[in-house]
C-alpha cells in the first residue's frame, strides 16, 4: 500500500478485507483527510446494492454502480449534540430497517498496557483524565468503530504519531466497549 489515500473505488484496500473492514477503512481515510482535533462523527452503513435498488437517484449521486454490490456505503449523519456525553447520545439512537450497520469516529488518548499500575488511587474521573493527559506514554488515537446489525464488528485505529494509511491497525476487538455500545443502538 502507498501513503496515498485509498478507497474501495481506487482498489487500494486489501482484496481479502470484508465489506465491514473496507467501510471502516474508507471512513478512517475520509476523516483523516479532515485532520485531527475534530468532534466525534457518526455514520450509517447501508448495503450498496440495496441503496441502488431503493434509491437509484441517491446511488447515482454517490457514484455507486454494480461493481459496489456486496459493499457498504457510509452515510455521514448530523453532527453529534454539543455537550452531551457520548454514551448518553448513543442511548438515543434508533436506526431504520434499511440501515445495515453504523460507525462512529472518536479521538481519544490511550495508554500502553501496564500503565494502570501507576494510576492514582481513589482518583475522581477528572483526576484520572488529567493523569492520562499528562502521562509520558500516552498516545493520541483516532478510533473508527463499525458494527453490523448481525453483530459483526470492526475497528480501525490510527495513531497520531503514525498518521498514514498503511499504519492503521484493524481488528474486531481493539475497542470492545465502543463496538458493544454501537451494537446496542440496534437493540
Amino acid at each position: 500500500m502507498s501513503d496515498a489515500p485509498n478507497t474501495p473505488l481506487e482498489g487500494g484496500l486489501p482484496p481479502a478485507a470484508t465489506p465491514l473492514t473496507r467501510a471502516a477503512l474508507e471512513i478512517d481515510e475520509y476523516v483523516a483527510g479532515l485532520g485531527w482535533d475534530r468532534p466525534a462523527r457518526l455514520f450509517a452503513l447501508v448495503d450498496s446494492a440495496q441503496l441502488r435498488r431503493t434509491d437509484p437517484a441517491v446511488a447515482r449521486q454517490l457514484g455507486l454502480d454494480a461493481s459496489q454490490d456486496g459493499s457498504l456505503t457510509p452515510v455521514e449523519q448530523d453532527e453529534l449534540p454539543a455537550g452531551m456525553a457520548l454514551d448518553e447520545f448513543l442511548g438515543t439512537i434508533a436506526w431504520p430497517a434499511g440501515v445495515a450497520g453504523c460507525a462512529l469516529v472518536v479521538e481519544r488518548l490511550m495508554l500502553p498496557p501496564g500503565a494502570e499500575k501507576s494510576r492514582p488511587a481513589n482518583a475522581t474521573e477528572a483526576q484520572i483524565a488529567e493523569w492520562v493527559a499528562h502521562h509520558p506514554d500516552r498516545q493520541e488515537v483516532r478510533i473508527t468503530a463499525a458494527v453490523l446489525r448481525d453483530g459483526k464488528r470492526e475497528t480501525a485505529l490510527r495513531l497520531r504519531e503514525k498518521d498514514i494509511a498503511r499504519e492503521v491497525l484493524t481488528g474486531p476487538d481493539l475497542v470492545p466497549g465502543l463496538t458493544k455500545a454501537l451494537l446496542a443502538t440496534f437493540a
